[in-house]
């Protein structure tokens, strides 16, 4: 029994990387071809992208993503190079390691993390749901598959990081939103809340001895997740077998969104 995306053509976004490259990987694998963003590691993305058959079935744009119109020309990009769009992964953004206080968190960072974590996905759902209805149903029912990538912050907060935990939490309502607006055209819209995981991004607090102690009490699991435990429930998501979830959160974070 496989997990099968034969014939269809997915977008991930944040793929050069961590949960991003580990999704563009699982994707290939189910036989999509996959298109994916970079935006410096020109290098580590053509590698990927090789690695995973090339431009025939894996392109990597250099795209940023910090606007609407960035998420919009990535869209593009891909249906040019494909023709298609059947599942979108919205997995980048960042999440600035240092503590934040909100009285003194400065106007640039909360915009910073507002534009790439929240505005770029408005231009990318936006014109990958326009092509989707354009293309209209599979055979199977469906007319596309949507992930968002959010987290645990986006459901219990996270001191000190408010601007991230508050794109996360839209992220959620945005998931509950689309939704209801698109599941009878047979658009499903997930969501995958990671807890910590063991990528580039968060390395800063995971490699602090103090820190990765506090994280690892608050994980019933007792570690973090690799990022490939994150891209197999987002496949899932994107598969016939998943054909009647829609508007849902999964949860993976070993447990801890229980207990934090």
């Amino acid at each position: 029994m496989k997990l099968s995306l034969a014939g269809q053509v997915a977008l991930i976004t944040g793929g050069s990387r961590g949960i991003g490259a580990e999704c563009v990987r699982l994707f290939r694998e189910a036989g999509a071809k996959v298109a994916f963003n970079y935006r410096t590691a020109r290098d580590r993305a053509e590698v990927l992208a090789a690695e995973c058959g090339g431009r025939e079935h894996c392109i990597a744009f250099e795209q940023e993503l910090s606007t609407s119109k960035d998420g919009r020309a990535l869209v593009t990009k891909s249906i040019e190079a494909f023709g298609r769009i059947d599942c979108l992964v919205v997995n980048h953004g960042i999440w600035p390691p240092h503590d934040a206080p909100i009285a003194s968190m400065s106007d640039a960072q909360w915009q910073q993390t507002l534009g790439i974590n929240l505005d770029s996905v408005f231009g990318l759902v936006q014109a990958a749901v326009a092509q989707m209805q354009k293309q209209g149903r599979r055979g199977d029912g469906s007319s596309g598959h949507i992930v968002l990538v959010s987290s645990t912050a986006g459901q219990r907060g996270e001191a000190f990081h408010a601007d991230y935990a508050v794109t996360k939490g839209a992220l959620i309502s945005l998931t509950k939103s689309l939704s209801s607006e698109l599941a009878g055209e047979g658009i499903h819209v997930n969501c995958v809340a990671p807890g910590w995981v063991a990528t580039e991004m968060s390395a800063p607090a995971i490699n602090d001895p103090v820190t990765c102690t506090k994280i690892f009490s608050t994980i019933p699991l007792g570690r973090v997740a690799t990022p490939r435990e994150i891209a197999g429930p987002v496949l899932f998501l994107c598969t016939p077998f998943a054909g009647f979830i829609s508007g849902e959160i999964v949860n993976v974070n070993g447990g801890a969104v229980l207990v934090g």
